[in-house]
Order: C-alpha cells, then sequence, then structure tokens
C-alpha cells in the first residue's frame, strides 16, 4: 500500500494482521502543549501545527481483524471503538499517541493491552447507519477500576472524498502511519501501520455527550471542533518494536 501519501516508506517486513475501520469521525481540538507533557514519555516529543497540540476523540468501529495468513473470527473481527489520541515524533517519525481505546469486546481488550501494551477499555457501544449517509454513535465505559467516560453523537460526511495536501492541517492530523506507546517499565514502543491515502470528506456532528477527554483529566476548548469523515478504509498492521 506504500505510496506518496505517505511521509515516509512503509516497512519492508511482512506486517502481521489485517484490518478495516469504517464510519470514523476525526474530532480534533487545539491545545496548549503543556496541557498534554506530563503524560506523555520524555523520549517522544509533542507534535504542534501553528503551534499548538492537537487532541482527537474519535469514533469508528472495525471488520476484518485477523493475522495475516488466517480467517477472522466472527466473534472476535468486528467490533466498535473510541479513541482519545494526540501527535508526537520519535526519531523522524510522526505518529499517534492513544490517552485510551474503548472498545465493545472484551476479549479484543484483553488481547490489545497484553499484546499491543495500548491502554484499552471495554465499553458498552452502539455504531448505527441511519438516514442521510449519519451515523448515530454511542459509547459507555464499563471497565472495572476505570475513570467514567462517555460518548454519544451523530455525525455524517458533507462533501466529497480528498485526499489531504502535504502541509495542510489534514494532512497534519491524518497521515500518521505508527503508534507509540509505552510498558509499565517506562519502555517506549513504536508500532507501524500503513494504508491508502485517507479518502477524507468533511463533516457535521451533533454531539450530545462528550467526556472522553475530561476523563483524562483535560479540558476541551469552548469552541467547535474540526472535523474529517472517512467511510471506509483497509489497514495492515506490524507487531510493537522498541524505539531506537
Amino acid at each position: 500500500m506504500s505510496g506518496t501519501h505517505r511521509p515516509y516508506p512503509a516497512p519492508t517486513a511482512s506486517f502481521v494482521m489485517h484490518q478495516r475501520w469504517h464510519d470514523l469521525l476525526f474530532m480534533h481540538w487545539r491545545v496548549p502543549v503543556e496541557a498534554l507533557r506530563a503524560r506523555i514519555p520524555s523520549e517522544l516529543e509533542i507534535d504542534t501545527f501553528d503551534g499548538a497540540a492537537w487532541l482527537a476523540v474519535a469514533p469508528f468501529r472495525m471488520s476484518g481483524i485477523r493475522p495475516r495468513f488466517l480467517p477472522g473470527v466472527p466473534w472476535l473481527s468486528a467490533f466498535a471503538e473510541l479513541n482519545v489520541r494526540t501527535y508526537v515524533t520519535a526519531i523522524g517519525k510522526p505518529g499517534v499517541w492513544f490517552f485510551s481505546l474503548d472498545a465493545a469486546n472484551p476479549v479484543a481488550v484483553s488481547i490489545a493491552r497484553s499484546s499491543f501494551k495500548l491502554p484499552y477499555f471495554n465499553a458498552r457501544m452502539r455504531c448505527l447507519a441511519i438516514a442521510d449517509q449519519a451515523i448515530d454513535y454511542a459509547s459507555t465505559r464499563t471497565h472495572r477500576n476505570a475513570p467514567q467516560a462517555e460518548f454519544a453523537a451523530r455525525y455524517r460526511p458533507t462533501g466529497p472524498a480528498f485526499d489531504a495536501r502535504p502541509g495542510s492541517l489534514e494532512y497534519f492530523l491524518t497521515a500518521r502511519y505508527c503508534l507509540y506507546t509505552a510498558d509499565a517499565h517506562g519502555r517506549v514502543f513504536r508500532g507501524e501501520i500503513d494504508h491508502p491515502s485517507w479518502p477524507l470528506q468533511a463533516a457535521e456532528a451533533q454531539t450530545h455527550i462528550n467526556t472522553m477527554a475530561a476523563a483524562h483529566g483535560f479540558t476541551l476548548p469552548d469552541e467547535p471542533p474540526h472535523l474529517l469523515f472517512v467511510r471506509d478504509i483497509k489497514v495492515q498492521v506490524w507487531p510493537l518494536a522498541p524505539i531506537g
């Protein structure tokens, strides 16, 4: 899937997992770098655009989750997910740092927490396609001994699909082909991904409740978020490796 849409080439080693993401809404807010710095390992530089860091809440659903050479398991290969994330760089590679990933599949949550060292949480979720290309989405975190967090919104695309132009805000927010995470000892890891250029669309959203950022102690600015929609994209995933 490598191409000019990537800021650096895809790994040459074999990927290990297929995924497909659907009905994804990127909701982004400008936030001060200092609001995030204490929550991110010092090995990672917080990435900024126009002098600000960006915090995202991203609801979507996944399907076709399976190891590279194996078929999917029906009760494990499709579920809704909801992320809270920001953007970082390490050794020249821009990527994503996740504060939380809520998912509607307890088995997947357990596997992701242990194998990918990511802060996944169990949640009760709904992701339904309704009229006028809209998505009705709701999530309530149910994970034991975790901060309460809820999200409910109705959103839809409002324009044709486009490719983000390098140097634009849309490219900065979405041209991220790896994630960063840390284990219990503070060691930082990178996980690579690859997919075609995002088929981005302008979007609108009616948000009924959103405490996802507040659950981490973050205050969102009192302004409308920057919105982007993605109907469908296929993704390949590589295993974690320590940075450096």
